[in-house]
């Protein structure tokens, strides 16, 4: 008798080729015979079942488990496979009501005056330093990265994504700039090193990235000017700063406190201050986070859409002055990160185990397929308090990444990051 996963899969796939073994040792072979073929198998009957009931989650953890195993293609293949042949939501009960419970429940957890902000970062950017260091570039840039021009080297994207930022931040000699969220601070240095007598504050919630900026800055001789905190945004007070950048942290924040954020942001950005936010966008709202990413990889983070993120912004009285959208950059840069890490998958699994490298690749893989196939996108938004705060038009932008060029010609090259 047919399994009720084959069910759903044969009226996902028409196009392409998947060769499905299931548990009994069943083989089926379905779309048109188009493309490389995709192979898959599952190990047990109690894995088929679990991902016939709940996907979303099962299907990651059966992975990172060995019991769901690609024979032919990898991870990002099947993935692709499945997503290009879903066009219509294929509805099934049982799949429907776990996703209304996972949104209420979301949606109650980011409304919650508990603060787990500090252990939610905790679970993912306090692993291992040596993991980040198998994947990503000599700076540890952890966000997305500009590719422009098109085809140039993962380091030459991040550093372009640090120019394209840095330009419209309008930075000038001596003003004060706070970094919410500074990861390994490498933005940090950029900006304080591309503007004369500037003073540099980044906060971080990640102990392990406090101790590498922190030695990084002091390699540079740069911890008169530089310094970051072991610090949540919300209890800041006091001084205001001229400029305010945060890149792949409002993520984070959570559905329910985006009026806290940008009330918070105005309070800290000087009255003819400059913020610039880049951050991971969707194109309309889905009230709740992929299950398995909100469990093994971010927990309570949501990416938004334009339409959520407004209102709040608005109502903290702050000005949209720039909206930019990238595509399909962060698809990209997930595809470096991919390929990178797996190249290192001997050291990845010495680190931690098998497991967890099965783990970080289909997240890895999941990721660049969202960005590619469900139009996800990054968002920077400019927002100022005074509309004469940036000029009125773009052509500062261009102008101004020539100048930051000049700069890094002249910068003392980076160390690596050691640990």
């Amino acid at each position: 008798m047919a399994s009720a996963l084959l069910k759903i899969v044969k009226k996902i796939i028409k196009t392409g080729s998947l060769r499905l073994t299931l548990a009994d040792g069943e083989t089926f072979t379905l779309g048109d015979g188009s493309g490389d073929l995709v192979a898959a198998r599952f190990a047990d009957q109690e894995a088929e079942d679990a991902v016939g009931t709940d996907p979303t989650l099962k299907l990651g953890e059966m992975y990172m488990e060995g019991r769901f195993i690609l024979e032919q293609g990898n991870i990002y293949d099947f993935l692709e496979l499945v997503k290009k042949n879903t066009t219509d939501e294929i509805f099934d009960f049982k799949i429907a009501m776990r996703l209304l419970g996972r949104i209420a429940w979301q949606q109650i957890k980011s409304r919650s005056p508990i603060n787990r902000n500090k252990h939610n970062v905790a679970h993912h950017y306090d692993l291992s330093a040596k993991l980040f260091d198998l994947f990503l570039d000599d700076d540890w840039q952890y966000s997305c990265a500009y590719f422009e021009p098109a085809g140039i080297s993962l380091d030459e994207a991040q550093l372009a994504k640090k120019r394209h930022i840095a330009a419209k931040l309008l930075l000038e000699p001596g003003q004060s700039i706070l970094e919410i969220g500074s990861g390994w601070g490498g933005m940090g240095m950029y900006l304080a090193e591309s503007a004369e007598g500037t003073d540099f504050t980044g906060i971080t919630l990640s102990e392990e990235q406090l101790k590498v900026s922190r030695g990084r800055a002091a390699k540079r001789g740069l911890t008169d000017r530089v310094r970051f905190e072991l610090q949540d945004y919300r209890y800041m007070k006091g001084k205001k700063f001229d400029r305010i950048v945060s890149v792949g942290m409002f993520e984070h924040v959570g559905i329910g406190n985006y009026g806290k954020f940008f009330s918070k942001v105005s309070d800290l950005l000087a009255d003819d201050g400059v913020m610039v936010l880049h951050f991971i966008g969707r194109p309309k709202p889905s009230f709740a986070t992929n299950a398995f990413i909100e469990k093994y990889i971010f927990p309570g983070g949501y990416i938004p859409s334009v339409a959520e993120t407004m209102p709040a912004l608005e109502k903290a009285g702050l000005l949209v002055k720039d909206i930019e959208i990238l595509p399909m950059h962060y698809a990209y840069t997930l595809r470096h990160w991919r390929e990178r890490f797996v190249a290192r998958k001997a050291e990845a699994v010495a680190l931690y185990d098998e497991k967890f490298f099965r783990m970080w690749e289909f997240y890895l893989a999941g990721s660049e397929m969202g960005f590619r196939w469900e139009q996800l996108f990054i968002m920077q938004i400019q927002i100022a308090k005074n509309q004469f705060a940036v000029p009125d038009n773009r052509n500062y932008i261009a102008e101004r990444e020539a100048k930051l060029k000049e700069f890094e010609a002249t910068r003392a090259p980076l160390e690596k990051v050691t640990f």
